[in-house]
C-alpha cells in the first residue's frame, strides 16, 4: 500500500490554500503537479552545470551533455525503445504528431488514406487534416459508440490497401477511455500502414512498452507525468525515423553544410535542430525516476480505487450522467467526464472553484466527442495518485452544493 500521506508531502503545491480553502487538485488529465525533488533538479541544472550540449569540449558543456543524453536514456529503458536514438526530445505531443505528419507528407499521394479516431484530441486530428490538405490523401475516421468507445468492427471494415497511416489515442483525455491499441497495432501492420499511439493521457498511469507493442510511433508530454511543461517525448522505429524527412533545419541536425548541399546528422540529431530545451530534458528523467520510485503498479491500484470510490459518490447524484465507459470495465482510467442535467458545466466549475476544487469544464479540446454527444462540454475530474477520497468527499460536496445553487 502507497503511504499516500508521506507521498503528498513530496509536492509543495498541493499545502496550499485557494480561495481559502484546502486546494483540492483533479485537473491531472491536463497537467500534473510536481514532486519537489523535481522542482530541485530544474534548480541545480542551472545552478551548477548550465551550458550548451553536443558542442561545447569545456567542462560545464560536457557536464549538461552527460545529463542530457543519461535521460534519454532512462527514458528508453522507461517505454523499452530497442535503441536509444530511437528517444526523440520533442516540446512535447503535439510536436511530436506534428513532426510525424510532416514528414508524411513527402510519402503520401492523393488517394491515400490517414486514418484516425472519433476519441482524439484536436491534436491528433489537426495536423493529420492539414497532412490530407496537403497531398490530396483521404481522412477517414473511427467511429465511437455510446459507451465512448470505438466500434472496433467498424475499424476492421475502414482499414485497407489505402491505409497508409492510422492515428490513435492510448486513453482519451476527455472519456478516460482505453483502446484496444495492442489489437489495432497488429491490424493496422496487416495491411501495410503505419501506427502511431498519443500516449499523453496514457504515461501517467502505466509503462508502454514499445517493443512489445510493437508500435511504430509513440508521443508524450512531461507535464503530465510529474515533470516540467515545454519537453516530451517522440518514440519511433529506426527503419521509420530514417525515411522521414527532417522537421526543421538548423544547427545539431547537421552532418556537413555547404550552399550546394547539406548532408543530415543520424539520428536522434536529425529531429532535434537547434538549442533544445536542455533543462527541462534532463528533469524529465527525474520524473520518470521518482514515478518508477513509486511503482506503476501502485500507482494504477491508487488511481482505480479513487476512479471507483469517485465515480459511486457521484451516481448518487440526481440528474448526473457520466460519459465514457463503465469505471468497473475495465477499460477506463482515472478520469470522471459529467454533467448534470439543466446545469452548463463551466457554471458548475468556477462554483466549486471558489470552495477550493481545480477541475476542467469545456470541450477538452475533443469537439468532434461533444459533437456526437450533443453537448457544448462536460465537468472533468482526473485523479491523481496522490490524490485521497477525502478530497473525493469534498469534491462532491462542492458538487451538491453547485447544483442547488444552479438548479
Amino acid at each position: 500500500m502507497l503511504d499516500i500521506q508521506k507521498i503528498r508531502a513530496d509536492f509543495p503545491i498541493l499545502k496550499q490554500t485557494v480561495n481559502g480553502k484546502p486546494l483540492v487538485y483533479f485537473d491531472n488529465g491536463a497537467s500534473s503537479q510536481k514532486p519537489q525533488v523535481v522542482i530541485d533538479a530544474i534548480s541545480k541544472y542551472y545552478e551548477e552545470i548550465n551550458a550548451n550540449i553536443h558542442r561545447g569540449v569545456h567542462t560545464l558543456s560536457q557536464l549538461a551533455t552527460d545529463a542530457y543524453e543519461a535521460s534519454r536514456n532512462k527514458i528508453q529503458d522507461h517505454i523499452n525503445a530497442k535503441h536509444n536514438y530511437e528517444v526523440i526530445f520533442t516540446s512535447g505531443t503535439t510536436q511530436g504528431i506534428n513532426l510525424v505528419a510532416n514528414g508524411f507528407a513527402s510519402l503520401l499521394k492523393e488517394g491515400d488514406e490517414v486514418m484516425v479516431s472519433a476519441l482524439e484530441h484536436h491534436s491528433n486530428i489537426v495536423p493529420w487534416q492539414m497532412l490530407c490538405e496537403r497531398t490530396g490523401a483521404k481522412l477517414v475516421v473511427i467511429p465511437m459508440n455510446e459507451n465512448g468507445e470505438l466500434i472496433i468492427t467498424e475499424f476492421d471494415k475502414l482499414l485497407s490497401n489505402k491505409t497508409k497511416i492510422v492515428a490513435v489515442n492510448h486513453i482519451s483525455n476527455a472519456l478516460g477511455t482505453i483502446n484496444p491499441i495492442e489489437y489495432m497495432i497488429e491490424k493496422a501492420h496487416s495491411v501495410g500502414a503505419a501506427i502511431l499511439i498519443d500516449g499523453a493521457q496514457a504515461t501517467p498511469h502505466l509503462k508502454p512498452d514499445v517493443q512489445s507493442l510493437d508500435c511504430d510511433f509513440y508521443v508524450f508530454s512531461g507535464h503530465k507525468i510529474c515533470g516540467p511543461t515545454g519537453v516530451g517525448i517522440l518514440y519511433g522505429k529506426e527503419e521509420w525515423l530514417n525515411k522521414l524527412p527532417p522537421y526543421m533545419g538548423g544547427g545539431e541536425m547537421i552532418k556537413e553544410v555547404t550552399f550546394e548541399k547539406t548532408t543530415y546528422a543520424e539520428l536522434p540529431h536529425k529531429f532535434e535542430a537547434g538549442t533544445p530545451n536542455i533543462a527541462d530534458g534532463i528533469v524529465l528523467g527525474t520524473a520518470i525516476d521518482y514515478l518508477n520510485e513509486i511503482g506503476f503498479e501502485n500507482i494504477q491500484k491508487q488511481e482505480i480505487e479513487l476512479l471507483l470510490y469517485a465515480t459511486e459518490k457521484l451516481n448518487a447524484i440526481e440528474g448526473i450522467k457520466i460519459y465514457g465507459p463503465e469505471a468497473s470495465s475495465g477499460r477506463k482510467t482515472s478520469v470522471i467526464s459529467f454533467n448534470i442535467e439543466g446545469i452548463h458545466p463551466y457554471d458548475i466549475g468556477t462554483i466549486i472553484d471558489k470552495l477550493g476544487v481545480a477541475v476542467r469544464t469545456g470541450h477538452h479540446c475533443t469537439q468532434p466527442i461533444m459533437n456526437y454527444f450533443n453537448i457544448p462540454g462536460t465537468v472533468r475530474a482526473s485523479f491523481s495518485f496522490y490524490n485521497t477520497k477525502e478530497e473525493i468527499d469534498i469534491f462532491v460536496e462542492a458538487v451538491q452544493k453547485a447544483k442547488m445553487m444552479l438548479s
